[in-house]
């Protein structure tokens, strides 16, 4: 009977131990009319004066809330800036018989604007599906001084004898979206190394074809609308991969970029660089 009296008599003792240690600590203070009270726990500290409202600071966040801390969206959001070159099905810049897709690689410009993105983590913020919206611009730099002529059956080039163009672009527009399996090594955005994969899938909107030259002292300029034996759709692989804000990027048209019962087959490969929102 005392073996049992004296066991329970530090049971107790125990549980009176625990209770002050997770008991918040409180001190009131009167300052004149106003009380303040100091509450103090594990969670932290609460201060409350007679003007202030009562608040949930020191109880745990829920795991909601944690998420929405700790969350960040895809890298897709941002401005792609970079140039492209027209590759053969040989993977080679030469078009023998189409000298008009030997493009010049530093008048051939691709600009993204991707406004939006969209991540759904697979597992917490290291692996995710990105996706997005954004507009893509790409321009491509004819080297040889040469017209573009298009029919219902064909698109050829010829060349022009009188004039030296110092632009002659054929101009595309796209809307784009993207679908990518990303990885991420931190929670925080700013901080994380990241690297991309997957597919942008894009629509013509606009294209034209841009030349300038002089003549006599005098410029002159002409934008001419048109398709031009470029596809109503692309589809293109990607690889994205950086550091915080910054990164590189490389795409490849999966499909011609041409209509291939008009001209010879050609695909666009662009690369550049990333400034992410």
């Amino acid at each position: 009977m005392k073996t049992i009296l004296l066991s329970g008599m530090a049971i107790f003792s125990l549980i009176c131990v625990n209770a002050q240690e997770n008991k918040p600590d409180t001190t009131r203070l009167n300052l004149g009319e106003t009380e303040v009270l100091i509450i103090k726990n594990q969670k932290g500290t609460l201060v409350i004066d007679g003007n202030t409202e009562p608040s949930d600071s020191l109880a745990p966040k829920s795991s909601e809330e944690e998420k929405e801390e700790t969350s960040h969206d895809g890298h897709w959001a941002g401005i792609d800036m970079g140039v492209t070159m027209l590759m053969n099905n040989q993977f080679k810049t030469s078009f023998p018989n189409d000298l008009q897709w030997e493009n010049d690689p530093a008048k051939s410009f691709y600009w993204n604007i991707n406004l939006l993105d969209h991540r759904f983590n697979l597992y917490k913020e290291h692996i995710g599906i990105t996706t997005g919206f954004g507009i893509n611009f790409t321009q491509i730099g004819l080297r040889n001084n040469l017209i573009l002529r298009e029919n219902a059956d064909s698109l050829w080039a010829v060349p022009d004898s009188i004039n030296v163009y110092a632009k002659n672009k054929l101009r595309m527009t796209y809307l784009q979206i993207p679908l990518l399996l990303e990885f991420n090594t931190s929670s925080d955005e700013d901080k994380t190394f990241y690297f991309a994969a997957g597919v942008i899938g894009g629509i013509r909107i606009g294209s034209s074809l841009k030349r300038k030259n002089e003549v006599k002292g005098f410029e002159s300029k002409e934008v001419l609308k048109g398709t031009y034996g470029i596809n109503a759709f692309k589809l293109d692989g990607t690889v994205r991969m950086g550091y915080g804000q910054w990164g590189a990027f490389a795409n490849y048209s999966l499909i011609p970029l041409f209509d291939t019962k008009k001209t010879a087959e050609a695909q666009a490969f662009s690369f550049g660089l990333t400034l992410n929102f």
